[in-house]
């Protein structure tokens, strides 16, 4: 997924020679606490957000350019940059919202917490089945029988429960994504198992092979 998949292409700018006043309508009216600041080519060239307006406001500022965060000290991202970089982007900077620039620096959209959240919510409610079917069509001339029968057999060595290939293909069938992260004890866990389902069917396909 690219992060022009993810952003928020209903946003606004403003550019640095805009009134505080105007800009604080303009934010309140659209609901956007944050804003790119761009010039007359729509090229990034600052920041403002609400706390910044009011500061301006406090210290009897009257343009953007003499609140705004130049370009060089904010956090930004390229529309076709991976969507992964923008959510490590927003955590490790502690940002909430983060401009998209094209390769000319024109502004294309805003990645928004409110974006990550919900893509990401969106991949936890995929079903675990789907990926066990990614996983199958990975798994050149592996069997979805062979893939169930190895993955509860891995379930049965890390739990200690009796798990039949049945019981496991109803529980991935009924399960999401983030449901299993939870189950196993986090996501890399979750992937350590998928590792070892997959190490393990591959194994027994070579041992019948020799036969």
């Amino acid at each position: 997924m690219k992060v022009n998949e993810m952003m928020d292409k209903d946003f606004i700018v403003v550019s640095p020679d805009d009134d505080l006043v105007e800009v604080s309508i303009l934010m309140e009216k659209k609901l956007r606490f944050t804003t790119p600041v761009v010039d007359d080519k729509k090229r990034l060239v600052g920041w403002i957000t609400s706390l910044d307006v009011t500061r301006g406001f406090r210290e009897g500022k009257k343009k953007v350019k003499d609140v705004m965060y130049a370009k060089e000290d904010i956090v930004h991202v390229h529309d076709d940059d991976p969507a992964r970089l923008a959510v490590l982007e927003a955590g490790e900077y502690k940002v909430f919202n983060i401009p998209v620039i094209s390769d000319d620096d024109v502004v294309v959209g805003v990645v928004r917490t409110f974006d990550i959240v919900k893509t990401l919510s969106s991949l936890y409610e995929i079903k675990v089945s789907k990926i066990f079917e990614a996983m199958a069509e990975e798994l050149k001339g592996v069997t979805w029988d062979e893939l169930m029968e190895a993955s509860a057999i891995v379930t049965r060595r890390r739990t200690g429960k009796r798990v039949t290939a049945n019981d496991y293909e109803k529980r991935i069938k009924n399960s999401t994504f983030g449901e299993a992260i939870w189950a196993t004890g986090g996501l890399e866990k979750f992937f350590v198992g998928l590792i070892a389902i997959g190490e393990l069917v591959i194994a027994r396909k070579v041992a019948k092979a020799r036969k």
